[in-house]
């Protein structure tokens, strides 16, 4: 099926909120989504006459706005050195004794978690602590989970090489599983 490009000024109307959030998770800055949407959109006005009908237009403008996030990532730490102090950390003195074994493990959840994705009260446990995970572990999630890119990509990304890529990316699961255990979990032993 060959898709059509809509009238361009609908565009703002019928997916600039799309566009936004989808920024807004991978950027963690309210003017920079803003910008970053207003450059995707500004991209795809001039490139409007290559689109080849193969995806539908929301998918197109998607793939625009992922390139210019990605971008404006790597222009961030080309120009930033990296000083994460919450991942200051030894996760090995923290969760395991000398053997090696957890000294508390991970908590057992209750729930099944393809059922947990159907309950709002849960996403938004998980949207609050992904908006609470630093800078770069945040960004790094973001474009593993959420964008399925490689970890190749994020290397090249976030200028880091494959292994700190992969302390990054457990670094910051962890974080998330603890702040979902304290958020989540904390809240339903309350009840």
């Amino acid at each position: 099926m060959k898709h059509v490009l809509n009238n361009p000024s609908d565009w703002v109307e019928k997916y600039g909120d799309y566009l936004y959030a989808f920024a807004f998770y991978r950027v963690k800055d309210d003017i920079l989504a803003q910008d970053l949407v207003q450059d995707a959109l500004m991209g795809a006005l001039k490139s409007k006459d290559k689109f080849k009908g193969t995806s539908s237009e929301k998918t197109w403008l998607t793939g625009i706005i992922k390139h210019k996030i990605i971008d404006a990532i790597r222009k961030k730490y080309r120009e930033t050195a990296f000083e994460d102090k919450a991942l200051d950390f030894r996760t090995r003195e923290n969760a395991f004794n000398d053997k090696g074994m957890w000294k508390t493990g991970p908590r057992k959840w209750a729930s099944n978690p393809e059922e947990l994705l159907n309950q709002k009260d849960f996403l938004t446990v998980v949207n609050k602590c992904f908006g609470e995970l630093p800078d770069r572990p945040g960004r790094a999630l973001a474009m593993k989970e959420l964008d399925g890119e490689t970890t190749k990509t994020i290397c090249k990304v976030l200028n880091v090489s494959s292994t700190n890529a992969w302390v990054i990316l457990h670094r910051a699961r962890a974080l998330m599983r603890k702040c979902i255990e304290a958020k989540w979990l904390g809240e339903k032993e309350k009840t």
